[in-house]
């Protein structure tokens, strides 16, 4: 049963007299513990709801059109608590963060849920046969799913979870019911590397009809290991290697595939000094969440954008604070963008990532801290632009726990996050 929070006015709920307080236990006969019950089973446009209300328990009918929400409110987005992860896995991110951060930002969740809900990648460990049974019910698609390896003892060895191997077989289950699932394989030096990634991108090619695409990243390593398991950075030769094998894979052995399955991440790109691909090679950007494809997708919205501007005669002066990695994509915007409007002047910085260490160079991870510091003697003019994905999703706060506003009031300067979108960041420099 959930709890009821807030019942909308005018609602379907408010007219079939629903209160806040109400426990909700059934729809149509079937128990309701948390969000995919209840979306599931709100679906029909006859529903019957089952309620207690203190010890009574009350029925409440409504008709409405398929699909249509009903206005009820509870007090999470799960209508649950979020599942903890239960694995030790040896490149955990999590694991690697300095001390001293909000207690939230130490929290590991493996919720199949949030897979549905907003994207999140699960690793199976969580999940249980009901579980699977329940989706496979439901239909519920994509699962995005931290495969890794499909070496049984390795992910074993990987994860720190005696069930990790054993839990694979439910990508059997879901591919036989016809359940889509995207993957990810967090590549690690000398673990899954090498013979054992070639391996597990010939077990997964086998569910090409069902997992329509599998990212490689590379892990992320924090300068905050300390006692953890000993992991290093690619070499540009390695990095470079990896991409080859890939390419190779699909070239070798999905030749004849309709669409491309396994993708490497742009880190690795970087990593090996090598371009970008093109557009085409990422195909609808399947990976885009995963850093596949994301700098080239910036770039081909930016340079549309650009192409469609006039040209301008008002002065502004902007700034721009970025990560290692996409410091020359952003200078090359900004250099281009100036040649055609020759009163407005951008100034790019590279931040260096002091917070996590310097091997992290994402945009992405950067923080109040690290910016403030490094542009405390800068120029900035009138206005600095950060990355929107440095900040806690839906807050403005750093990881660090910054705000936007303190950063303002330490800079002197407005600051404005910008999303991972070209034609936003086009807007944003012009100061549209």
């Amino acid at each position: 049963m959930v709890k009821i929070t807030e019942v909308e006015r005018g609602s379907h709920a408010a007219r079939a007299r629903l209160r806040v307080g109400d426990l909700l236990t059934h729809i149509n006969g079937n128990e309701i513990n948390d969000v995919l019950d209840y979306r599931f089973y709100l679906s029909e446009s006859r529903i019957t709801l089952t309620l207690l209300r203190g010890r009574r328990r009350l029925t409440r009918r409504i008709r409405k059109d398929e699909y249509d929400d009903i206005g009820l409110g509870f007090d999470s987005a799960l209508m649950d608590e979020k599942q903890h992860c239960k694995n030790g896995c040896i490149f955990c991110f999590i694991d690697q963060n300095p001390a001293g951060l909000r207690e939230t930002l130490y929290f590991k969740d493996d919720d199949s849920r949030l897979s549905f809900l907003h994207g999140n990648y699960v690793t199976l460990t969580n999940m249980t046969e009901s579980d699977v049974e329940r989706i496979i019910k439901m239909h519920i698609s994509p699962v995005n799913i931290s495969v890794h390896t499909t070496n049984p003892a390795l992910r074993v060895k990987m994860m720190k979870n005696k069930n990790a191997g054993a839990v694979l077989k439910y990508l059997d289950d879901f591919h036989n019911a016809g359940i889509s699932m995207c993957g990810q394989i967090v590549l690690c030096r000398g673990v899954n590397d090498g013979e054992e990634l070639l391996r597990t991108m010939r077990d997964l090619a086998k569910y090409s009809d069902t997992m329509g695409s599998v990212s490689v990243v590379p892990a992320g390593l924090t300068a905050h290991r300390e006692g953890l398991y000993p992991l290093s950075d690619f070499t540009p030769s390695e990095a470079s290697a990896i991409i080859d094998m890939i390419d190779g894979f699909e070239k070798d052995e999905r030749g004849g595939a309709p669409s491309r399955m396994f993708f490497a991440a742009d880190e690795l790109y970087l990593k090996a000094g090598r371009e970008i691909p093109p557009a085409d090679y990422y195909e609808d950007y399947p990976q885009l969440e995963n850093g596949v494809g994301m700098l080239r997708s910036v770039s081909e919205e930016f340079f549309s954008a650009i192409d469609g501007t006039a040209s301008g005669n008002t002065e502004r002066t902007v700034s721009v604070a970025t990560g290692v990695a996409a410091y020359p994509m952003i200078l090359d915007f900004s250099t281009r963008l100036m040649a055609k409007r020759p009163n407005l002047t951008i100034n790019v910085y590279k931040i260096i990532n002091h917070f996590f260490g310097e091997s992290i160079t994402v945009a992405g991870l950067l923080t109040g801290e690290d910016i403030s510091l490094q542009l405390a003697d800068k120029p900035l003019g009138e206005e600095l632009l950060i990355p929107e994905n440095a900040l806690r999703d839906g807050e403005d706060v750093f990881l660090c726990g910054m705000t936007l506003k303190e950063l303002s009031e330490r800079l002197g300067v407005p600051v404005r996050p910008v999303g991972c979108d070209g034609r936003e960041l086009l807007e944003a420099l012009l100061g549209e």
